[in-house]
């Protein structure tokens, strides 16, 4: 019992601390009043508590209400707010053909941004690794940030991941990202490394930031070139045991669709059968280098035939894809993401025609508005998560 009533100051003010920190995240510029408030403390307590945390430097104090011009008479109040740059976190999309990363301040607001290529897709795991390393330390030294200050790192790759941050391995292309990133950076530069899947990144992303904002019951499919996708049911992403909660392999079942090839590589394939043949269209310009979905979506809008039907297509397949994800899963709304977003809100009413075909549960489409930085953009919220979550037990590099 002793033991028990000699913690309770310590953890009442842990507590404290929390309560006000959080509403420091949630605020601009606050006073005392305003802490006391939110948090129901009283104006010692509240004071006591502000002037701890802005000695660690987790908030610092503005000049004074006078000062400000909201105050003539009276004793001026203090006001707060939250250090936003105490530290850094890093949002990594780890994709196979190259490595981006994001540096973000404690309010999420992107600062810097690297992106690198891998010299192929079957590179050795420390190659790998390296690059990595080098674009985060790259995307750091463009805001002029030390490796010292980031607080936590989330890195996206193609593969399943569950809970536990272990990649499943179960394919090879999944074991390509299996290549030890956790350990690594905390032995080079001892960072805190929180590994995902990236389509599992873009739900939280989107969720954040993005179409699906307030949204509890979500699908978020990433649909490039492949086919992969996030689910948050009821507010929380689902991981399934091993990670492979969202992953879309069972299309290659699923009449009409066959596989899991995405917009951006069916848009590339379809276009290239068309130049095959002798269709007239104005593609062909495109012929030498192979035509890419945007030229597809492009040649589309000026009214091209062919491109028109490719369009045809990828809305019948997606529409196929979603019905099929809204039976299994039934979100409200299902977010098509990816740097193809940016074109395929052009399907988007092709799609809802067609969607009450393959699904009697069929839920509300949308593009995200995040085009290719839906993963990084994830990440940072995941890296922010784990630091508002262990704000209390981070050390804060500051400045001597």
């Amino acid at each position: 019992m002793s033991e028990m009533t000699a913690a309770t100051p310590q953890l009442l003010r842990r507590v404290s601390a929390g309560a006000v920190l959080d509403f420091m995240r949630a605020s601009q510029a606050v006073t005392v009043t305003e802490v006391m408030q939110a948090t129901g403390l009283t104006r010692a307590t509240a004071i006591s508590v502000c002037e701890d945390l802005m000695e660690r430097g987790w908030i610092r104090e503005l000049e004074n209400q006078r000062a400000f011009g909201g105050y003539q008479k009276g004793r001026p109040a203090r006001r707060f707010e939250l250090n936003e740059r105490a530290g850094y976190v890093l949002g990594m999309d780890v994709g196979i053909s190259k490595a981006t990363v994001v540096v973000s301040d404690l309010r999420g607001k992107a600062l810097g941004r690297s992106s690198q290529p891998f010299a192929g897709a079957e590179i050795p795991a420390e190659e790998r690794i390296a690059v990595i390393d080098r674009t985060a330390m790259m995307a750091l030294r463009s805001v002029g940030a030390s490796p010292d200050s980031v607080l936590a790192v989330c890195a996206g790759i193609a593969a399943p991941v569950d809970r536990n941050g272990d990649v499943l391995v179960t394919q090879h292309f999944w074991g390509l990202f299996d290549v030890g990133l956790k350990a690594a950076l905390r032995d080079l530069r001892g960072w805190t490394v929180l590994l995902e899947n990236d389509a599992n990144l873009a739900a939280l992303g989107d969720r954040w930031r993005g179409a699906a904002a307030g949204v509890d019951d979500v699908v978020v499919i990433l649909a490039s070139e492949r086919f992969g996708s996030g689910v948050i049911d009821g507010g929380r992403l689902l991981h399934g045991t091993g990670g492979g909660a969202g992953e879309l392999a069972f299309l290659d079942m699923v009449e009409g669709v066959g596989d899991t090839f995405g917009i951006a590589t069916l848009a590339r394939i379809w276009a290239a059968e068309a130049l095959a043949g002798k269709a007239k269209t104005s593609l062909r310009e495109h012929a030498a280098e192979g035509a890419e979905a945007e030229h597809v979506f492009a040649a589309a809008a000026a009214g091209d035939a062919v491109a028109l039907k490719i369009l045809d297509r990828l809305a019948d397949r997606m529409a196929r894809v979603i019905g099929a994800v809204a039976t299994i899963i039934n979100p409200e709304l299902v977010v098509i993401g990816g740097a193809v977003a940016n074109s395929a809100g052009v399907l988007l009413d092709s799609i809802a025609e067609r969607l009450k075909e393959f699904t009697v549960t069929p839920p509300r489409v949308a593009v995200s508005p995040l085009g290719d930085s839906i993963v990084t953009v994830g990440a940072v919220r995941c890296a922010l998560d784990y630091v508002e979550k262990n704000s209390l037990d981070l050390e804060l590099s500051l400045p001597a």
